[in-house]
């Protein structure tokens, strides 16, 4: 889905502070509080834009761990993981992927004990292979914007 010059910097600027004032936003974009207003809405709609959030830190919540971890569910057991993942609220994002793994997840854990607890849980139901982050050079962010020359 392409956007036009106006779309780019509306999403631009919403990316760097989700909480601009519509006024301060139809000032970067050009456009008047109404008409910002009417974008946004139509950007929702189109399922650009899916929400607005707040990026919590896990560390200031005193999740000092972060881990990877590759999951190959044994077999018959894929919905029975996918179940356990989604129930267990440490995992922080989970992608299901191709190739010998099923899963890709992130966790987010206070401690090195309860990591293990969490594995433990899977562990009859599935092979795991993990990786402690040690540092994350890129936060999650959204693929380049797309526009068209016909704005």
């Amino acid at each position: 889905m392409k956007l036009d010059a106006t779309d780019q910097k509306i999403i631009e600027a919403l990316i760097r502070d989700a909480r601009m004032s519509l006024k301060e936003l139809a000032t970067q974009a050009g456009l008047s509080s109404p008409g910002v207003s009417e974008r946004i809405r139509r950007l929702q709609e189109r399922g650009v834009i899916r929400g607005f959030t707040a990026d919590i830190d896990p560390k200031a919540l005193g999740y000092s761990l972060q881990a990877i971890v590759r999951i190959r569910p044994l077999p018959g057991k894929l919905h029975i993981v996918r179940q356990l993942i989604q129930d267990i609220p440490e995992f922080c994002e989970c992608d299901k992927v191709t190739g010998e793994d099923c899963f890709i997840a992130r966790l987010a854990v206070p401690s090195i004990e309860l990591l293990d607890g969490i594995l433990d849980k899977i562990s009859d139901k599935a092979e795991t292979s993990t990786a402690i982050v040690k540092s994350q050079p890129i936060q999650r962010r959204p693929p380049p914007l797309v526009v068209t020359e016909d704005d």
